[in-house]
């Protein structure tokens, strides 16, 4: 889910300053404001400012928006999609980064910290930089209510101006086309592909959804799409607009040649690039995509080919078929919903062990867990359930059942928890073996922040 907050603690009672207990302002309905108080007090508070976790409709934040003076100057890439969002992003920060851009980088959810969500220049940003931008959104929203989500959108693109960034990046949350980062005009928008998820929200079909994250595009502005079979919905609605419609496949192509692998856009061809540092074959159409991006607005963005290569050779971000360990290796990664299932098996099998795979997977309760087992089945040779900390979580003895059901004969085992579950495969592997954690964010957070607390 895109709005997680990963603040522990539940809302404490306020004091007679103002305050509640954690250094939040109290959550009276009167904006007050205070110095000193902490950025876990804030989010706490945000958690509680809007009656629901998400609310879809840009007529609450905009109207913040344009009460703040939130207009960028600077040109904006939006990056939607399904799955691989969070790599596009990466190779676009790093790549412009290395072109000797400031870039800023505003994505979701986080592991650890929330400074996760915010980047200026490859750095987080710190504890008071977000505190002040919450507290400049808070004055200004008076009695209008906005979302968690909403909130860090508009403190995010307030610390990119404050800052002076040359380009910022923004990761779509949840969706398209009312989510958050689109009251935003974006100077390119990149669609990285659409595939069944967040259906209560989105609709239940790819047509339905492909119209939803299309609606980042602009008229007579150049659209990205890395998706290989684009719904019809995206496509139309491209067309519809006059948006300036790139396809992957049609318009720009990744090639892989050995090791290497050559880049064909509409203008530039640039053979023999480096392979992404991120594992998995489908990292070569985000990398593509991120490319034909920066193709689209070269003439405000050049780009190097140099820097293009050193942006690929160093982009990286957590919990993409990340090793933490090794003898047995332990693999983390986010896939959560069929289409990154599959992509899963597909770098399980480029990437084979002498040994078996074993699985520890923690799911939450509206994810397709029988379409993610599926489409894992024959890669794993042992499975430990697990229920990540989340009130959305799903029981670890009723995903055990989904797993018997679609993932073959491959043994289950059931554990209350991530870590718990862990140790237990940890226990169980040999040499050669290796141990893959997957299913949910919050199921990779958790064996970070173990790792964290053991340094």
């Amino acid at each position: 889910m895109s709005e997680k907050s990963r603040v522990s603690g539940s809302p404490r009672p306020a004091t007679a300053s103002g305050l509640a207990a954690n250094g939040a302002p109290r959550d009276d309905g009167i904006v007050q404001h205070f110095p000193g108080f902490s950025l876990a007090g804030w989010l706490e508070r945000l958690e509680r400012l809007h009656p629901s976790t998400i609310e879809l409709g840009l007529d609450r934040v905009r109207r913040v928006k344009d009460a703040l003076g939130l207009d960028p100057a600077f040109p904006l890439i939006l990056v939607g999609g399904t799955n691989g969002k969070g790599s596009t992003c990466a190779y676009l920060e790093a790549i412009l980064g290395a072109a000797g851009y400031k870039t800023g980088l505003y994505t979701s959810p986080h592991f650890l910290r929330y400074n996760e969500r915010v980047r200026i220049a490859g750095s987080e940003v710190n504890d008071a930089d977000l505190v002040a931008a919450f507290e400049k959104i808070d004055a200004a929203r008076g009695d209008i209510s906005l979302t968690y989500f909403e909130f860090g959108t508009l403190g995010a693109m307030a610390q990119f101006i404050d800052a002076g960034v040359d380009v910022a990046i923004l990761e779509v949350g949840l969706g398209g086309r009312l989510d958050a980062v689109n009251v935003f005009d974006a100077a390119v928008a990149i669609v990285t592909g659409v595939d069944l998820d967040h259906m209560d929200y989105l609709g239940d079909t790819r047509e339905q959804i492909g119209f939803e994250k299309a609606g980042i595009y602009r008229a007579g502005r150049p659209a990205i799409c890395t998706d290989p079979a684009p719904p019809a919905s995206l496509l139309d609605h491209a067309r519809q607009i006059g948006a300036d419609l790139r396809c992957v496949e049609r318009d720009f192509s990744a090639q892989r040649e050995g090791g290497q692998w050559t880049y064909r856009g509409q203008a530039i061809v640039w053979p023999a690039l480096p392979l992404p540092a991120m594992a998995g074959a489908f990292q070569l159409r985000n990398a593509a995509g991120a490319l034909a991006a920066l193709e689209a607005v070269r003439a405000r963005l050049p780009v190097s080919e140099a820097a293009t290569r050193q942006g690929l050779a160093q982009a990286c971000v957590p919990g993409r078929f990340q090793r933490i360990a090794r003898a047995p290796d332990v693999i983390l990664d986010v896939a959560h919903n069929p289409e990154a299932a599959r992509a899963l098996a597909a770098t399980l099998r480029e990437r084979p062990v002498a040994g078996r795979t074993l699985a520890v997977v923690g799911m939450l309760a509206d994810k397709d867990a029988g379409g993610v087992f599926a489409a894992l089945r024959g890669e794993i040779d042992a499975w430990w359930t697990c229920a990540p900390d989340s009130p959305r979580a799903q029981d670890a003895a009723a995903l055990a059942t989904l797993l018997r059901a679609h993932a073959g004969r491959a043994p289950v085992s059931v554990q209350p928890d991530v870590n718990t579950a862990l140790a237990e495969a940890r226990s169980a592997a040999h040499e050669g073996d290796r141990i893959l954690v997957f299913g949910s964010f919050y199921t990779v957070a958790a064996v970070l922040d173990h790792a964290a607390t053991q340094q």
